[in-house]
């Protein structure tokens, strides 16, 4: 039996650990949907913000996914290859990378359209509950990363 002066270090009474624990298994979900059109998590969560902006720099990508630039470059020279971006310098400052999205990252988005059906199909929750646990984890995000 735990000492009462130890409760706060029971694993039952982390936040964090639920947190590691659904994200890991969310992600887990989402590989065998996301083998089917052939991107990894993160190059689906990357593709996802080149089809809303079609245009942006690295550094303004990493900050919308929370990803540095040594986790991004790989991904992204993964995606190139694939043919479904291009990476180019900005002309008005060479420090900056711009990637753009291309015609055959833009045809991609029409096959990730059944992703999140099919991960929502997997998870138990319903659209109340889903809206609500997205707003409680974005609080969480902006009070810890802002």
């Amino acid at each position: 039996m735990m000492e009462k002066k130890y409760e706060a270090l029971k694993l039952s009474n982390q936040m964090c650990f639920p947190l590691y624990a659904a994200s890991k298994e969310i992600v887990r979900r989402y590989k065998p949907v996301l083998d089917e059109i052939g991107l990894t998590y993160t190059q689906y969560i990357t593709m996802m913000v080149l089809w809303e902006h079609e245009s942006i720099s690295v550094k303004d990508m990493g900050s919308l996914l929370y990803l540095d630039s040594g986790t991004l470059t790989p991904v992204l020279k993964k995606l190139e290859q694939k043919g479904f971006i291009k990476r180019q310098r900005d002309t008005g400052d060479e420090r900056v990378l711009i990637v753009t999205v291309t015609d055959e990252g833009m045809a991609l988005r029409d096959k990730a359209l059944e992703v999140p059906a099919k991960i929502a199909c997997t998870v138990d929750l319903s659209v109340e509950e889903a809206k609500l646990l997205c707003g409680i984890l974005q609080k969480l995000i902006n009070g810890c990363c802002s």
